[in-house]
């Protein structure tokens, strides 16, 4: 599949998009941002020079992702969530050198209007409900809400609500089984290995 970008959107020469992606209304892509295959970005999103995203994300409308964001497979960033990178920004203080890095990990879900601080790390599979405000980072499986986030249950791969007994799930769409020791969500086949 051919990459699409509409008329309107800016990508700057020196940007690396992969195949089969597409770049919706007023996008600006900037020349140092390195993005995979199949990503679609929605109606005003900005990607910065020193962004990193991998394959099959999808960005929906009104995001910036700024300097210092890496994004792995799979992720989801909802309509107008945000993402920061200077963690105590002033206008008349420089601080393009303290920028903090923030990492979401493959298949992570971020909720409409979520706001992530920069230096965290959003776990694999994690699910950010809409407006939550990360502040710390988030564990792999792991679905947190409120401001600041706190972790209120598990979801699987698939984004479905996972329910332990006697420290075992299974997903009710997939019947893909999960184990929670310690505090740490895994998959079965994970945890055993």
């Amino acid at each position: 599949m051919a990459t699409v970008i509409h008329p309107s959107a800016i990508v700057d020469d020196g940007a690396l998009l992969g195949a089969g992606c597409r770049v919706w209304h007023f996008v600006h892509i900037s020349a140092g941002a390195r993005i995979g295959k199949s990503c679609s970005f929605g109606q005003n999103v900005f990607v910065a020079n020193d962004v990193t995203i991998g394959d099959n994300v999808k960005i929906q409308n009104n995001v910036s992702v700024y300097d210092a964001v890496t994004l792995e497979d799979d992720v989801f960033c909802g309509p107008s969530m945000v993402f920061t990178n200077v963690h105590n920004p002033r206008a008349a203080v420089a601080r393009k050198r303290e920028y903090r890095p923030t990492l979401v990990k493959r298949g992570a879900t971020l909720g409409a209007n979520c706001t992530i601080v920069c230096g965290t790390t959003v776990g694999r599979y994690a699910f950010v409900g809409a407006g939550a405000v990360v502040s710390r980072d988030v564990a792999d499986f792991a679905l947190v809400v409120g401001v600041p986030a706190k972790r209120i249950g598990w979801m699987s791969r698939r984004g479905e609500r996972l329910t332990f007994v006697d420290g075992e799930a299974t997903c009710p769409a997939t019947g893909e089984r999960y184990v929670l020791r310690d505090g740490v969500c895994n998959l079965f086949d994970e945890a055993a290995a």
